[in-house]
């Protein structure tokens, strides 16, 4: 809101009689362009406040159409501001968390998804803020240069793909007729393979290591936490490989006959072309 006051001689042609020179008329140029530009931002700002949460909400959503994300999330800062209530500034909320997940900010836009599921359990569109929170850590995991190279997926850090899996799985539960759903769960799917295939290489590098017992550990996570992921064959043949190192012959063959008898003549000893990206999103 503009707040600034002009006080200005009420017959403008006073200052041009005392006007001597050309550098007086300069200075009077510049200060009609000052006072019209002071006038103009004036009005704007009039116009911006007056305007309802129709007209803001419609402003917001040209920008987020047009990919200006900032100017989107400040469109929608100001509606949720100026009208805390109403429709419009619940939609806001969830366009906004939208608007920072494409601007690149995911942090800023899992707390407004948070804000919103906790003010708004009930709203009609509660199910997309499940699963745009779970849309954000799923990016965060992923990334552009592991979608490009899926092989090192794997290596990083899988805090962001368990919290991605758990937003989906708290979707699929609450809300098991949402659209959003086979989406999730195929999403579900590939994160499962990903956080297995994980614990296995942590399994693989205690083995290399001599932590043998650790490693049938790490194994025996994977065969209980991630049921029907491609890498419960590499789980087991790594525990078979630790309990003939521990010289547990009995627990070994037992081992091994689980593996043949579920994965046929899978041994794990030559998986490096199973751990690609067909492996890992069994998905046309």
């Amino acid at each position: 809101m503009c707040r600034l006051k002009l006080q200005l001689p009420l017959d403008m042609t006073l200052i041009m009689q005392e006007a001597r020179g050309p550098m007086s008329r300069v200075c009077l140029m510049i200060l009609a362009v000052l006072v019209l530009a002071l006038a103009s931002g004036c009005a704007r700002d009039r116009n911006d406040d007056d305007a309802g949460p129709e007209a803001l909400y419609a402003e917001a959503q040209r920008a987020l159409n047009n990919r200006q994300y900032d100017a989107a999330i400040d469109k929608y800062r100001r509606l949720t501001t100026r009208y805390p209530f109403g429709r419009h500034a619940e939609q806001a909320q969830l366009d906004m968390a939208y608007a920072l997940h494409r601007a690149r900010r995911p942090e800023a836009a899992i707390t407004t998804l948070d804000r919103f599921i906790r003010t708004y359990p009930t709203h009609p569109n509660v199910d997309y803020a499940w699963y745009l929170k779970g849309l954000v850590h799923y990016d965060q995991a992923m990334g552009m240069l592991r979608r490009l190279f899926p092989g090192q997926i794997v290596d990083r850090d899988q805090e962001s793909a368990r919290r991605a899996f758990m937003d989906f799985q708290e979707l699929t539960q609450r809300f098991p007729e949402s659209r959003y759903v086979a989406d999730a769960r195929q999403r579900m799917v590939f994160l499962r393979n990903v956080m297995a295939e994980a614990e296995v290489r942590i399994g693989e590098y205690y083995f290399r290591r001599g932590a043998y017992i650790a490693a049938v550990n790490r194994s025996q996570y994977v065969i209980e936490n991630f049921p029907g992921a491609p890498a419960n064959a590499d789980a087991l043949a790594l525990m078979k490989r630790a309990f003939e190192r521990l010289e547990l012959d009995e627990l070994s063959a037992d081992t091994r006959a689980v593996l043949e008898l579920n994965f046929g003549d899978a041994s794990g000893d030559d998986d490096a072309d199973r751990r690609g990206l067909r492996r890992l999103w069994p998905f046309n």
